[in-house]
């Protein structure tokens, strides 16, 4: 868990640093490469994912699609999951809700903020995720559950 944050801050010292950690991310994950993610910052407790609004992640209506939305907000809530717990312990996410609030028209920022979640307790967590466009409007919002076990 920590391995992961280690890497990440290693590489975001450099110019392409987040863009190549965002790539082996979705190496790992391959889903997640369908979105183009940039992981632009993460730490314990907060993870915050952009992705440029392209025909690829757009509907019928030329917005961004809902499920490209969904995608972003399960990467950062998971990523800050990831760096947020105790070595000892694995998550799975079981469950997410969510909210579509706005024509998500621009490109969009997914910011998953978890620092008020005690990490070291066994059981589900709560994450919430709100993702904004290029004017700071909230478009999306989603609380997602990780089921969080100790090894």
């Amino acid at each position: 868990m920590q391995k992961t944050l280690k890497v990440y801050k290693r590489l975001a010292q450099f110019p392409l640093g987040k863009r190549i950690f965002s790539k082996m991310v979705c190496v790992l994950t391959p889903y997640f490469s369908s979105i183009k993610p940039v992981i632009t910052e993460l730490d314990h407790g907060y993870c915050s994912v952009s992705i440029k609004k392209r025909r690829a992640v757009t509907n019928h209506i030329k917005t961004v699609h809902a499920i490209a939305m969904c995608n972003m907000a399960e990467l950062s809530g998971g990523l800050l999951t990831e760096v947020s717990l105790p070595d000892n312990t694995r998550w799975l996410p079981s469950g997410m809700s969510v909210q579509y609030l706005k024509k998500a028209k621009t490109d969009l920022v997914a910011v998953a903020d978890g620092r008020d979640i005690n990490w070291e307790e066994e059981g589900d967590k709560i994450v919430p995720v709100e993702i904004k466009d290029i004017n700071d409007e909230v478009v999306f919002t989603a609380q997602i559950n990780m089921n969080v076990k100790k090894l």
